[in-house]
């Protein structure tokens, strides 16, 4: 079985078609929720990019790797953000090491994020790297000159999406009767936000004929402003390009006649952007973005295709991680499970068939204060409640996501039974993956 790996950079849950956008067109995607399974409660490891990059390649939550914010963050306030290790680990076996050393050829193409020079995809069992290095943003833009020290330079005006996807068929073509995986990890819909001139004039005609929104376009989090709408120009055609893309991959994949023993996994790596930086998207009806551990922070669209084993069109919605990637993959590929390395990872095996899988907690350390405007907190959902707690001061706040997926109503004192011992729960879990916590800021204020 082969294997396809397709994540994007930024895209929120509801930036696709079948997860019910109406301004973004996604129809290469949404051909791909239909022809697999779409889950629809799947949440990245971390609310920002290098946490969850690092979970999916490593099969561990980002807190026990100490791997907990974007790798060249050290943003402080009222407290110091707690030390992270700003790589991907060497004593990890990767999921690429994982297939490599079982024969599969491996490759990886576009935003890395996981580590500077000697910590690279080549480094981490990759045969190939194309593009992979230690910034998080495309160095050039999204137009040639890329100036990426990994990858050679195009013509000017050439896209950056897709060159990779060009660069990502290529070698395809080029190893496609062995076993292969095959990492697609576009910059996009990271900003800088730029797109081809017709993909924005088109998305401006298309925003002019929108009826008028009901309701505020904008609202708050803490300090900063929230976009309450998708119609984003600039934005959605960067996403047309994403799912154009996917279109071309994944239709040069049927043409070499390896769809059907092919496992494609298409998911982002944190919400959608919409509490700072232009404020692209909206997340709506989830809370926040980017950066918090809010509902729209973390929160993924995630859609899975495996040949005889997913029901073309299914959906599934019991709540999965980015961690699950490795043992699923492992799965896909008839090897043995490595629970020993991705001990916080879940086989997708049986939700896939169409079961069910054994209920657990899921849990977020993110201790550190976010560009999008986040402060240090943590997180567990349990069943349909989910806790958040915020480190400054140690409040808390519960919301059952099964009456409130927009977390609108804080139950903490309502119910405060339940929230401590949620809480209890996520302290036994910090204590049990050793996570670093922040401390206070002597020289705030001062």
């Amino acid at each position: 079985m082969n294997v396809i790996v397709l994540l994007a950079d930024d895209l929120g849950w509801m930036d696709l078609g079948c997860q019910g956008s109406t301004f973004y067109e996604t129809p290469h995607l949404d051909a791909l929720a239909a022809s697999g399974m779409r889950f629809t409660q799947a949440y990245a490891g971390g609310p920002v990019c290098s946490p969850t990059r690092a979970a999916l390649m490593a099969g561990k939550t980002p807190a026990r790797m100490d791997t907990t914010d974007w790798f060249g963050a050290g943003r402080a306030g009222k407290m110091l953000p707690a030390d992270y290790v700003p790589q991907l680990p060497l004593e990890e076996v990767s999921l690429a090491e994982a297939l490599q050393t079982r024969g599969y050829r491996t490759a990886f193409f576009g935003k890395w994020h996981l580590g500077k020079e000697g910590y690279f995809p080549e480094d981490q069992g990759f045969e190939v790297n194309v593009g992979g290095h230690h910034r998080g943003s495309p160095p050039g833009g999204y137009f040639a000159p890329f100036k990426n020290p990994k990858m050679e330079d195009s013509p000017p005006g050439t896209q950056l999406t897709e060159r990779l996807t060009d660069e990502a068929v290529s070698w395809m073509e080029s190893v496609h009767e062995e076993p292969f995986l095959l990492y697609l990890s576009w910059y996009a819909v990271h900003t800088p936000l730029q797109t081809k001139p017709e993909y924005k004039e088109y998305y401006q005609q298309k925003r002019s004929q929108l009826p008028e929104q009901e309701g505020e376009p904008w609202g708050q989090e803490r300090e900063r402003k929230v976009r309450r709408v998708q119609d984003h120009a600039v934005y959605a055609g960067m996403v047309q390009s994403l799912d154009e893309s996917v279109g071309r991959l994944l239709g040069r994949l049927e043409e070499l006649g390896l769809t059907g023993r092919t496992l494609v996994v298409f998911t982002s790596d944190n919400g959608g952007l919409s509490t700072s930086e232009g404020h692209p998207t909206s997340n709506l009806p989830l809370r926040g973005g980017k950066g918090w551990l809010y509902e729209g922070g973390i929160r993924e669209p995630m859609l899975v295709r495996w040949p005889g084993v997913t029901d073309a069109g299914s959906v599934c919605h019991t709540p999965v991680i980015s961690m699950d990637v490795y043992p699923t993959v492992l799965s896909a590929a008839g090897l043995d499970q490595a629970p020993e390395q991705h001990v916080d990872g879940m086989n997708l095996l049986p939700l896939l068939q169409g079961g069910t899988a054994p209920g657990r907690a899921l849990y977020w350390h993110y201790p550190h204060y976010g560009n999008q405007g986040a402060a240090p907190s943590g997180a567990v959902r349990s069943g349909d409640w989910k806790l958040v707690e915020w480190f400054e001061d140690g409040t808390t706040e519960l919301f059952d996501l099964g009456a409130d997926p927009g977390e609108s109503q804080n139950l903490a004192a309502a119910q405060p039974g339940r929230t401590a011992a949620l809480q209890a729960g996520l302290e036994r879990w910090r204590k049990s993956v050793q996570a670093r916590m922040p401390r206070p800021n002597p020289n705030f204020g001062k």
